[in-house]
């Protein structure tokens, strides 16, 4: 089991609220900082083809203002393939896109796009950017991401979020420890994210495999009533003790 269990912290939808004015408060570089100083161990930022929150600017800034590492969300397409390779961000992870959709929605269909995902992996490989595949908890998946060349996952928990606590989240959280072991075996970094609280983030942080959660919307929501220092340093806690309980499990 990894010592620590890295924390990127999304701060998409602190641009979603200073677009809504179209002025420039709230400030999402600030939230980085913030963030930084907090305990975040990275930034995560989804540029998206409308640019509905996150703008190029934005990334811009990102990489040259904060010393954290970002990790670029973006699609597939030839635009933010050329985005990425004029900025090289430490990571990029490749998601669905719909554009009328108010989320992501599921993971991305790796066995469908490989032809088209196996050499646009390897451009961005070449230029040292670290690439993962935010896919949902499947082995087919799991496969196909070994196949088209990525090194890493982001297991999508966003069902396991959303569903009625009791057996159903139960059957989803195992589908998640399963597909974590699976992809771990096969040699791929498992990081996992989307949906995750104080309520979900501890059975997910006790997973042994996954070395990083990625979490935004919920950290954003809980700072409008207790800060975004208070609320990072409480999702910092709650994945601590998952992380320790799975440990003293596993050493009993």
């Amino acid at each position: 089991m990894t010592e620590k269990l890295r924390l990127g912290v999304n701060i998409d939808h602190v641009a979603t609220i200073r677009n809504a004015r179209g002025g420039r408060h709230p400030e999402p570089l600030r939230a980085a900082a913030l963030a930084a100083s907090a305990g975040a161990d990275g930034i995560v930022a989804h540029l998206r083809e409308d640019r509905r929150h996150i703008s190029d600017r934005d990334i811009e800034r990102l990489i040259d203002e904060i010393d954290l590492p970002l990790n670029l969300e973006m699609a597939a397409t030839e635009e933010m393939l050329s985005i990425a390779l004029r900025h090289v961000p430490e990571g990029v992870c490749l998601v669905p896109e719909k554009r009328r959709e108010l989320t992501t929605e599921g993971g991305l269909d790796v066995i469908a796009q490989a032809d088209q995902l196996k050499p646009f992996i390897a451009r961005l490989k070449n230029a040292g950017i670290l690439v993962s595949l935010f896919i949902d908890p499947s082995p087919a998946q799991i496969e196909a991401t070994v196949a088209v060349g990525a090194p890493a996952i982001e297991i999508h928990t966003g069902t396991y979020c959303d569903v009625e606590d009791g057996p159903p989240r139960v059957a989803e959280l195992r589908r998640i420890e399963a597909a974590a072991r699976h992809a771990a075996s096969l040699g791929l970094e498992v990081r996992a994210g989307h949906g995750l609280s104080f309520d979900t983030v501890g059975p997910i942080a006790a997973i042994p495999e996954i070395v990083e959660l990625n979490i935004g919307h919920f950290l954003i929501g809980e700072a409008v009533f207790s800060g975004l220092d208070s609320a990072i340093r409480r999702m910092r806690a709650a994945m601590e003790k998952g992380r320790a309980q799975a440990s003293g499990v596993r050493s009993a």
